[in-house]
């Protein structure tokens, strides 16, 4: 079928025994209900499987929520689907960077108002090697937080292992932007995938009540 645009993923594949932030346990993927099972309740040639799986909710490409940080902020079923689909997308290249810190001059002076706003540094190459939790990945500086909450950014991603510096305990990205009620996405991958701008960019998380974190479908969609 010929169609007139282009969707991109970018974000991981969950498996069993992954881990995706160092200290939390991985995903445990099993059968609720086997083909083999169901074989005992259906009629013959009627075969269905049920998964289940036990996982923390940081687990792959996920997103935050105000929830995440705040205690009255916004959980995931309270998220305005606005702030995560069909979103005007901007790419920000700090690949190779020569310091880890992604500071202002990275995003200023550009048209931020409304836009998911992802940085691309390339540590998705270390996905599942030991040099992806070294501690040394990129992050914002608090005060390119503040910009872009200024500038009215829509959600903010990034390929890499936090948004925030994890050599302390401090966590101002995250306090910044979900404070003003700006969704953060971590772990994504493959943005160098994507154009620099004219794409729409979707990620969108299951609709729990009383949780602040899960896994998301994200991708791009590119018109031909």
């Amino acid at each position: 079928m010929k169609r007139n645009y282009e969707i991109i993923d970018v974000c991981h594949t969950v498996e069993d025994g992954m881990i995706t932030y160092k200290g939390l346990p991985a995903p445990v993927i099993t059968d609720h209900l086997t083909r083999a099972a169901s074989k005992q309740v259906y009629e013959a040639g009627t075969e269905f499987q049920i998964g289940k799986i036990e996982m923390v909710a940081n687990t792959g490409t996920y997103l935050d929520s105000p929830f995440h940080r705040y205690a009255d902020g916004a959980d995931l079923a309270g998220l305005d689907l606005y702030s995560l689909a069909n979103l005007d997308g901007l790419v920000i290249r700090r690949v190779k960077a020569p310091l880890r810190e992604v500071s202002l001059d990275a995003i200023e002076g550009l048209d931020l108002d409304g836009k998911a706003v992802l940085f691309h540094t390339g540590w998705d190459r270390y996905w599942r090697t030991d040099a992806y939790f070294d501690g040394n990945h990129p992050f914002l500086t608090a005060e390119t937080a503040e910009y872009l909450a200024r500038s009215g950014a829509a959600l903010v991603g990034i390929d890499s292992y936090n948004i925030d510096n994890t050599k302390d305990g401090n966590r101002p990205v995250h306090s910044i932007l979900l404070r003003e009620g700006i969704p953060i996405l971590e772990h994504l991958c493959g943005l160098g995938e994507l154009p620099d701008t004219g794409f729409r960019f979707f990620a969108v998380p299951v609709k729990v009540k009383g949780m602040g974190t899960f896994p998301v479908r994200a991708f791009a969609l590119m018109e031909s």
